[in-house]
């Protein structure tokens, strides 16, 4: 499987993976070594503190090291009036008379409690495409779809400001 990302998701994973490389993975090492030298290991929590922060360094470096080699990068293709990539969508639920204001995202920035839906995501896939005035079903599964309303949409740009998820 590949990962559909951005130029610039790829330089932000590079800039953190080459920070966990020079930065934090020796200061780790250095913790992990000052803890064992406390004592007996089994009881030296100081020890397995260390220990498991360092472990997540290394898995966090594994997990951007293989988005690395796996991404495919893409660009928006959206035209004028179609959302896409990075544009702010205002939508009404149909069944609930609610308003949402949604950002389309790749999934590495994805954070659904701050409006930064993924294009992947059940919502984000019914979205791109479409225009401001259309009526979408969003399918969650194959026996649940609901309908959305497409209301506004604000054309956006990948400006870097949106972080990467932390996993």
């Amino acid at each position: 499987m590949h990962d559909e990302l951005t130029q610039t998701d790829l330089e932000k994973m590079q800039e953190e993976l080459d920070l966990r490389r020079r930065t934090t993975r020796p200061m780790l090492l250095e913790a992990v070594k000052e803890a064992r030298a406390f004592g007996d290991l089994s009881e030296n929590f100081e020890y397995k503190a260390a220990k498991r922060e360092k472990n997540q360094n290394e898995s966090r470096i594994r997990y951007l090291e293989n988005m690395i080699k796996t991404a495919v990068v893409i660009q928006d293709t959206s035209g004028a009036e179609e959302i896409g990539l990075f544009d702010k969508v205002t939508v009404s639920f149909e069944e609930d008379d609610e308003t949402e204001v949604f950002q389309i995202v790749t999934t590495l920035r994805q954070d659904s409690l701050h409006g930064l839906i993924s294009k992947e995501s059940p919502v984000g896939n019914a979205l791109m495409g479409r225009k401001a005035g259309d009526r979408v079903m969003v399918k969650v599964s194959d026996t649940y779809s609901y309908p959305l309303m497409i209301l506004a949409v604000e054309k956006g740009k990948d400006d870097g400001s949106i972080p990467i998820s932390p996993f």
